[in-house]
């Protein structure tokens, strides 16, 4: 079927005159760790604020994703992997159309993130590693997840019964368990707005 397969893409407008268009530098910003770690949290105040600058802004997280586009897959790490590839593959068309993404995605193994990084491109590809320790997010446990996990009711459970794999060189590690919620934007922000825009902005929100 590949040689009936005939991409247009090179005849079509580049990022570079998208990125023009918006008045951006297009990434995909890459929130990974724990469950219950603040990764959805941290990205909500995040996109506000960046389209309250002026910036355009896609946020692609777990749940929402696994109730479209990846509604027939399960947790396995088979269907894990399948999942964070249609994920990249999709962040990598928003990026192409210079728009910033911010993705908030468990992708437990290390595996799993370089290919997304492979298919999205190094170049546009920022690996933010939410470290938030085990015992705190279980603590937490906003879903109910950890303990229906304890419980023997969800299998394959990340930090449960299934591994979580620290990323070994990310582009920023968020300390999150000593640190508000806004301290931890903020750090994301400086991060975040050094990679987009070539002119210094206003950090206050």
């Amino acid at each position: 079927m590949e040689e009936h397969i005939h991409p247009i893409f090179s005849r079509l407008l580049s990022k570079k005159d998208k990125e023009r268009f918006l008045n951006q530098k297009s990434k995909v910003f890459w929130f990974t760790g724990l469950s219950g770690s603040g990764k959805s949290t941290i990205v909500e105040r995040l996109e506000k604020i960046l389209f309250a600058k002026g910036y355009f802004v896609q946020v692609l997280d777990g749940d929402n994703i696994r109730s479209g586009i990846c509604n027939n897959l399960s947790f396995s790490l088979e269907d894990r992997k399948e999942n964070i590839r249609r994920i990249a593959e999709v962040s990598k068309l928003f990026c192409d159309a210079g728009i910033i993404c911010l993705n908030s995605f468990v992708s437990p193994t290390i595996a799993i993130r370089s290919m997304a990084k492979e298919i999205i491109g190094t170049q546009n590809f920022e690996e933010i590693y939410v470290n938030t320790p085990l015992t705190v997010c279980e603590n937490r446990d906003v879903k109910g997840l950890y303990k229906k996990a304890r419980m023997g009711e969800i299998k394959g459970f990340t930090g449960i019964d299934s591994p979580y794999e620290i990323p070994v060189n990310p582009s920023l590690e968020l300390l999150t368990e000593n640190k508000s919620i806004d301290k931890t934007v903020e750090e994301s922000l400086v991060f975040i707005y050094s990679k987009i825009t070539n002119t210094k902005r206003e950090l206050s929100y």
